[in-house]
């Protein structure tokens, strides 16, 4: 085997693995890919859209190390893919959070010398934290010389670095991608999907899956749980034709499919991985035989260990619901010693 040695740790972001889930539903007739964000170097899809919005400015001399400051609002991951950013070129970093961010992501953004300011009032109308965020990131900019903020809310360069994560996908699967289940909040990572199948006159369905609660494509604002999953305001990179078709999944969906994925395939994910399982189940009786479906997962469990993948948070929630997930497939004979030597060959 040939080692790669890469040129610092920034040069690890994208090409992450695909991998096949055969568990997950184990009768099904269609073939189930997972897109693996978390293995980028910042442990989630947004380490794409970070690079893709920070490097071009530096590049042009708009952003200069030792001078220039970023200031962005974030719930978490990409905040700590602009962190990490930031402190390999010597940008300051000036994240704005809210009350609902956790002790983990604070204490990251903090390891990587972020300097981070917490919103704790909300939106009068709608109890959301967005609008306060974004309103103190421009109060921000406007005082603080060379700031920019990069506003993933509207940034082209946040699709377009994703047209790039669906090339990996596509070249993956040999160009055969029947479905793709993307998760929407900002809007980049589908868009940017969206634009590779268009443009490359792919055939893919591509289905956008929003919260319950999710102002993105046009549900009523309400209050939601799971950080990343959907938007109080609909994102500027928002575009009509960027799904073939909509489905909205809840914060309790989203939890047993999180937890149903850790059950039977071992991998722990986020909120917004666990929705776009969740989509896919309910449309699983429309997906043909034989078709190939890709599911992007933005991140890993590790920064829900306090709430999707506890047991007194999901209790105090949704009341007792672990019979959702706890029901183990039964695997023949014939697919273990499939797996055992596929398995086996990969440690080779």
């Amino acid at each position: 085997m040939t080692e790669q040695a890469f040129p610092g740790i920034l040069a690890t972001i994208g090409d992450t693995p695909l991998v096949q889930l055969q568990r997950y539903l184990p009768d099904s007739r269609f073939r189930v890919f997972a897109k693996m964000e978390r293995f980028n170097p910042g442990g989630s899809i947004k380490d794409r859209s970070a690079l893709s919005m920070i490097l071009g400015k530096l590049r042009t001399g708009e952003l200069v190390p030792g001078r220039s400051t970023i200031v962005e609002s974030s719930s978490g991951n990409l905040a700590i893919g602009i962190a990490q950013i930031c402190r390999y070129f010597g940008l300051r970093f000036i994240c704005v959070v809210d009350a609902r961010t956790t002790s983990q992501n604070l204490s990251m953004l903090r390891a990587l010398r972020a300097e981070v300011e917490v919103v704790t009032e909300a939106d009068a109308p709608d109890g959301n934290f967005l609008p306060v965020r974004k309103l103190r990131v421009k109060e921000l900019v406007e005082r603080i010389p060379d700031a920019y903020s990069p506003d993933q809310y509207s940034n082209p360069l946040n699709p377009q670095a994703h047209v790039e994560t669906m090339r990996e996908i596509a070249e993956a699967l040999d160009g055969r991608v029947d479905y793709l289940f993307c998760a929407a909040s900002t809007c980049g990572t589908l868009r940017g999907c969206a634009e590779y199948v268009r443009r490359t006159g792919m055939s893919t369905a591509v289905v956008a899956v929003d919260a319950v609660g999710s102002a993105i494509f046009g549900d009523t604002p309400r209050r939601r749980l799971l950080p990343g999953h959907g938007a109080s305001v609909r994102p500027a990179l928002w575009t009509p034709d960027a799904a073939d078709e909509v489905i909205h999944v809840n914060d309790m969906e989203c939890v047993v499919a999180c937890r149903k994925l850790a059950d039977r395939e071992a991998i722990l994910a986020g909120g917004s991985s666990g929705a776009a399982l969740a989509a896919l189940e309910s449309m699983a009786d429309r997906i043909p035989d034989g078709a190939n479906v890709a599911l992007v997962l933005a991140d890993g469990g590790d920064r829900y260990l306090d709430t999707i993948y506890s047991d007194e948070w999901v209790a105090r929630h949704f009341g007792e619901i672990s019979h959702l997930w706890k029901e183990h497939p039964i695997m023949s004979d014939a697919w273990l010693e499939s797996t055992e030597a596929t398995v086996g060959a990969g440690l080779c």
